[in-house]
């Protein structure tokens, strides 16, 4: 019988390649708890953001079609904008436009307070009080309002009285008049001049005139107490408006923009008080010569003068014309007089008074001064003829200072 070879190793029993596990049985032998790896999803089954639905974002099932993007800048969105930013530019502008006459004394007196205050500060310097100088130098300006007045006032009352007493004597020598007659019996202009009165037309005519004088007079009084008590309250306040108006400016250029400020109001107060001393000098001048030579009315027409004189450019030749018109209906020798008088005058005023008062205000081109003056009448009548000058002033030295080196350096 034949012998069956015996491997190596009898004893051990061949290995059997073990059986797979199910899915069933690997799911149960995984370990549970916080440290579970989640099992693998079926290979049949598809992720859920591959699934079709209404979450996609790519949009393949929508009912209605793929969603753009959202609407940020809609043609109705961008035309509401605009509607509203010119209503609201519009409502500014109307606003501006009600509030211009307040604008312009709330200016005005800003412009008086910082003219003020180099006396106020010269009073100061005397070791005097801030309140005490303020004081002094609007007591100074509301006498001269007083003077003014009562100059002015008693002349003119007393030359409407009189015109008023002769005006029947002027209708008699009309009606005495031969010309007058004949025009009458040809047209009847005295028979239509004396209905025209007794309807009560001139009655309504002249209560109409009057009401709109006492309005004008009523409106002038309360603008000059208002502009008088917002110069007294901006005079006070000034110091501290200064230094709110300079913090505004960010700390790095504080320094230089407080500088600046304070050269352009140096320059605005030297030039309102230089302008002021120039209207006196003309109204001190104007008094003396008028005095001299017996002239009615020569403190009146002195103090018009001075005033006029404030106007640039045409000021002191419109009172100069007014003051000789006024001497020539006394006495043409008068009138002729008082023209070369302001002829004289103004040249020296012009050519050695201004330039020597001004010369440590503002520096501007006389070109440049033409210009602003009639731009700011133009604008704001004969308050932007006053202002125009050391605004000029100012946006020159803004120039110089800041716009040039900054180009410069570019």
């Amino acid at each position: 019988m034949p012998e069956v070879p015996q491997a190596a190793g009898a004893d051990e029993v061949p290995a059997t390649p073990a059986p797979r596990p199910s899915p069933e049985s690997a799911a149960r032998a995984a370990p549970s708890g916080p440290a579970a790896v989640p099992a693998a999803a079926p290979a049949d089954v598809a992720p859920r953001h591959d699934r079709p639905g209404r979450g996609d974002p790519l949009g393949e099932a929508e009912p209605y079609g793929k969603p753009g993007k959202p609407l940020t800048r809609s043609p109705f969105l961008v035309g509401l904008t605009a509607g509203l930013g010119l209503l609201t530019a519009w409502a500014l502008a109307q606003a501006l436009i009600t509030a211009r006459s307040v604008i312009v004394l709330v200016v005005v007196a800003m412009f008086l307070a910082v003219g003020l205050n180099p006396a106020v500060e010269a009073l100061q310097r005397r070791r005097m009080p801030r309140r005490g100088a303020i004081s002094i130098v609007f007591g100074a300006v509301i006498l001269f309002f007083v003077l003014f007045g009562l100059a002015i006032v008693p002349p003119v009352s007393r030359e409407i009285a009189s015109f008023v007493g002769a005006v029947p004597g002027y209708i008699q020598e009309l009606l005495a008049n031969p010309t007058l007659k004949e025009l009458d019996g040809d047209y009847q202009i005295l028979t239509r001049i004396g209905d025209y009165i007794t309807s009560g037309g001139l009655a309504q005519t002249v209560a109409g005139g009057l009401v709109g004088a006492g309005a004008v007079v009523f409106n002038a009084f309360f603008s000059g107490v208002t502009l008088l008590v917002l110069t007294l309250y901006f005079l006070g306040s000034l110091p501290s408006i200064k230094d709110y108006l300079f913090r505004l400016a960010p700390s790095s250029r504080r320094e230089r923009t407080r500088a600046l400020g304070d050269e352009i109001l140096n320059g605005i107060g030297g030039y309102v008080a230089g302008n002021l001393l120039i209207s006196v000098i003309a109204g001190g001048v104007t008094w003396v010569f008028l005095a001299f030579l017996n002239v009615q009315y020569a403190l009146a027409l002195a103090l018009v003068v001075a005033v006029t004189d404030l106007i640039p450019l045409v000021g002191a030749t419109i009172g100069a014309v007014l003051v000789s018109v006024v001497a020539l209906l006394q006495s043409g020798t008068l009138g002729i007089a008082c023209a070369i008088f302001f002829l004289v005058y103004q040249q020296i005023e012009n050519y050695l008074v201004y330039p020597r008062v001004m010369k440590h205000s503002v520096d501007v081109a006389p070109a440049v001064t033409v210009i602003a003056a009639l731009f700011g009448g133009a604008l704001l009548g004969i308050v932007g003829a006053l202002l125009a000058i050391p605004v000029a002033a100012a946006i020159a030295l803004i120039i110089r200072e800041v716009v040039l080196p900054r180009q410069a350096r570019l």
